[in-house]
């Protein structure tokens, strides 16, 4: 990689010690009264609800949030691997109450914009200066003929972590040996462009010494995928890709892969290139911005959210700010560590015009960690500025992993690891 270990490191803190010095961080502020509404407690929400009490504890942030526990989907794969417990991924908003954010556990169901109020399925009502918006994303079920929300019950998408993960989880160990797994990758973007690639990887990891005799089939609207040749790479040596037999094969959209209809009752897939059965279906849909964001009328055209690059308030609906995988961002991806970043940019605009004091100039960092197989690991990073009120990725500011090395491999899984520890101790504790 072009950038090293401790950049990469530095780079990511960077947001953090900038807004220190500006004296963001603080425990007494002048912002007394002033309410902020964070909806959505995933990596986004969280992050966002947890930095805006950091940086001014006189701020009263109120985070809602559908469900009393949130499961990460990044490391959800290693779930379907068997070599990770849902526990591991599982975690709460007992360190959120601690900063002193108020955490309400319903559905938001309103934005009123103009009255600046949010309404939920429990009949609260909550008053705002400044609305967070981090929904993560919806599945647009209809775009493949044959599946459904109702069908996703049977045949999950595990897109979204938690009793999805562990119904792909519980269906891959029930398989008979020789069974074939097919997934069904979606189309740009996406939540986690190199998560599909990573699931076949581990998918194929489980079967291999559990079931050697099955096989593993990635179609793919799509004629390139993030990190393809590292992945690829890692298929050959460790399942066969590309040779007679293999136990993972992955047909992209210049040979077939796009997707038309599935039937339910058989398991029976239809695509370009023909047809196939699965023992195990795995359908990931395209998606679009959360349902709220719809709702609140934050979404353009596409489906998604636009918004100032560098505030993240929403371009549609003044005082509304839109984070994570709802907002449309590029060239910053749809990741857990993009959002984390957001939100603490986000955090801090929102502090700033709250306050009446200048924005710092922002920064934003990704990296992703990918697990072809065990002691096998790969990853991508970058850093991201402001240029000309637009994102921008710096130039030789990141890479991706070297060529395969036994040793760099296994450690790039060891910094996967300690890469979650550390994002979910400074999202959730």
């Amino acid at each position: 990689m072009s950038i090293s270990r401790r950049s990469l490191l530095k780079a990511s803190v960077a947001t953090a010690v900038g807004l220190s010095s500006m004296g963001l961080i603080s425990t007494v502020q002048a912002a007394a009264g002033k309410k902020v509404v964070v909806i959505g407690g995933g990596v986004g929400g969280a992050t966002a609800a947890k930095y805006l009490k950091m940086f001014d504890k006189s701020i009263e942030v109120t985070l809602i949030e559908s469900n009393k526990d949130y499961f990460t989907c990044f490391m959800s794969n290693e779930v379907l691997e068997g070599t990770r417990s849902m526990d591991s991924i599982k975690f709460g908003y007992k360190g959120l109450e601690a900063h002193g954010v108020k955490v309400v556990f319903d559905t938001v169901t309103e934005v009123d914009a103009a009255g600046q109020s949010v309404k939920t399925k429990g009949g609260q009502s909550f008053g705002y200066d400044r609305c967070i918006v981090s929904p993560g994303v919806e599945f647009k079920y209809d775009a493949i003929a044959g599946y459904s929300e109702e069908v996703a019950k049977t045949i999950p998408h595990a897109w979204k972590a938690g009793p999805q993960t562990e119904l792909l989880r519980k269906q891959l160990t029930e398989m008979k040996d020789g069974g074939t797994v097919v997934i069904i990758a979606p189309p740009d973007p996406f939540r986690c462009p190199p998560g599909p690639y990573e699931r076949a990887s581990l998918i194929s990891a489980y079967l291999k010494a559990h079931q050697p005799k099955a096989k593993v089939v990635l179609l793919d609207p799509k004629e390139k995928f993030s990190k393809q040749g590292l992945f690829t790479d890692g298929w050959k040596r460790h399942y066969g890709f590309g040779s007679e037999g293999a136990m993972l094969t992955w047909i992209g959209g210049d040979k077939g892969g796009k997707v038309s209809k599935i039937d339910p009752a058989t398991k029976t897939v239809t695509y370009e290139g023909g047809t196939i059965q699965a023992d195990v279906l795995n359908v990931i849909p395209p998606q679009v911005a959360g349902k709220i964001a719809s709702v609140a009328g934050l979404t353009d055209e596409k489906g998604w959210c636009p918004v100032d690059h560098k505030t993240f308030e929403s371009k549609l609906k003044k005082n509304i700010y839109v984070i994570g995988d709802a907002a449309a961002v590029a060239p910053l991806p749809k990741s857990g560590y993009a959002a984390n970043s957001e939100a603490k940019v986000c955090a801090a605009a929102i502090y700033s015009s709250l306050n009446d004091k200048p924005m710092v100039e922002p920064s934003w960092i990704n990296t992703c960690y990918s697990v072809i197989a065990p002691n096998d690991g790969i990853s991508v990073a970058n850093v991201y500025a402001l240029k000309d009120g637009k994102i921008i990725s710096v130039e030789n500011s990141g890479g991706v992993s070297s060529k395969h090395d036994p040793e760099m491999s296994k450690r790039e899984v060891l910094y996967a690891h300690s890469w979650f520890e550390n994002i979910t101790a400074d999202i959730f504790k």
